[in-house]
């Protein structure tokens, strides 16, 4: 990661735990990466220093208005007047890193076609927790491309149990 984005990391992160809200952040921050990483016009909304700052403050007060705390509007909207919103998932996740490293955890990046049940998540966190053998940090995206099944990375190791993974192999097994 650059360390623009793990300076950034740090300042939120030390805001938030200032405000005493740090997981609820480090989740907001986290789904909201992902939702700009999902859609192109918004991404380029928010990056595009020809809008003023202000009014491209005022786009995530109105996406996150109601929805995420006021500290995540605040950090978000600080990001994205300073011209780093491309910048926004390298800053989340490397938030998220680090108040699981503050933890003694290992984050879990798992990737979904559907959003999970809670009885589903639950699960899918116990049997990862069990095969890797230590505490986990479990972030769930929902991503259509993965078509069915799971896709897991912890630190370097990637578990691929999606339906398009599992053809490929049938595939090349006839």
């Amino acid at each position: 990661m650059s360390d623009r984005a793990t300076n950034y990391a740090a300042a939120m992160l030390a805001i938030a735990e200032a405000e005493d809200n740090v997981e609820e952040v480090g989740d907001e921050l986290f789904r909201f990466a992902r939702a700009i990483e999902g859609n192109d016009e918004l991404r380029a909304a928010l990056a595009d220093q020809r809008i003023e700052a202000s009014r491209r403050q005022q786009i995530v007060e109105d996406l996150l208005g109601g929805r995420a705390s006021a500290t995540t509007v605040g950090l978000v909207s600080m990001v994205v007047a300073a011209g780093r919103a491309g910048e926004m998932s390298k800053i989340a996740d490397r938030v998220v890193e680090m108040t699981a490293k503050r933890r003694g955890h290992d984050v879990a990046l798992v990737r979904t076609a559907i959003p999970l049940t809670a009885d589903q998540h639950d699960r899918l966190v116990a049997a990862l927790r069990h095969a890797h053998g230590s505490d986990l940090d479990v972030k769930v995206q929902v991503d259509p491309t993965v078509l069915g099944g799971i896709v897991t990375q912890i630190g370097d190791t990637v578990m691929d149990g999606s339906v398009r993974t599992r053809l490929s192999q049938l595939r090349e097994a006839f």
